[in-house]
């Protein structure tokens, strides 16, 4: 299933009724295949094969989740919901629609399943400086992604870019670690710096905290918060994409 209206797939991911599918097995977080049923199915109902109106999400626990030295244990699948707020403050549509909501086995991060362009090569796309990851590198570098490799793009067969696994984002300390490094010291066009400028907005002060910041603090710390405010305000500032931080690795491994 896919939505024309992203809201609607957000409601309905944070009200329907799930029913594992499948395991990521390649994932570290124990993640899921569900089913999104807009109300609770009949026995006759579960398992029953897939149709193409049927909406599929990845269900992440957040019990599921390996524990990572740099970041606070319990907390990957919220900043997963972050990431989604500030790409629907950017108006591109970056991060798949995201909930944080309970499911099977507690509190977890679902988001929309996406079908990927089969003829797509996001290798290729990456080595040849694909101009649409320019705004998923904007994108990385307002929230701090330690973590941006190729298998993290999902083209669709529309020509839409996603992106996901935003679980070790807006650290307060710089780590941008990713494979976008192709615009590192270029300047922002104006619709980059717009979107910028709507998180910016959407932030607001510490003072007079903006509608993004207010939904931030239920996901992420406030000094969290306020070192994005600082990282806005410094890419605003210099208007230029930044380059990586070189007391931390520049490219995670593995890389794709």
């Amino acid at each position: 299933m896919r939505a024309a209206d992203p809201r609607a797939v957000v409601e309905r991911l944070r009200v329907g009724e799930l029913e594992v599918i499948g395991r990521l097995l390649g994932s570290s977080n124990n993640a899921m295949v569900v089913r999104v049923w807009p109300e609770p199915p009949g026995a006759a109902d579960i398992g029953r094969p897939l149709d193409p109106r049927d909406l599929l999400a990845v269900w992440k626990p957040t019990r599921g989740e390996r524990p990572l030295f740099d970041f606070p244990i319990g907390t990957l699948t919220r900043r997963e919901v972050a990431a989604h707020l500030v790409s629907e403050v950017t108006g591109w549509g970056i991060v798949p629609p995201t909930v944080l909501r309970d499911g099977p086995h507690g509190e977890g991060m679902l988001q929309q399943w996406i079908d990927i362009d089969p003829e797509a090569d996001v290798v290729a796309m990456v080595n040849d400086d694909d101009p649409r990851l320019r705004r998923i590198a904007t994108f990385d570098a307002v929230v701090n992604n330690t973590d941006r490799k190729a298998g993290h793009l999902l083209p669709r067969p529309d020509g839409h870019v996603h992106a996901v696994d935003h679980g070790v984002t807006f650290s307060i300390v710089p780590k941008l670690r990713s494979v976008l490094w192709a615009w590192r010291g270029e300047p922002f066009d104006e619709e980059e710096l717009a979107a910028v400028a709507r998180v910016r907005e959407g932030l607001g002060t510490p003072a007079r905290p903006g509608p993004l910041a207010t939904s931030l603090a239920e996901l992420i710390s406030s000094a969290e918060i306020e070192a994005t405010r600082a990282r806005v305000a410094d890419l605003l500032r210099t208007g230029r994409f930044p380059g990586p931080n070189p007391e931390w690795p520049a490219i995670p491994w593995p890389p794709y």
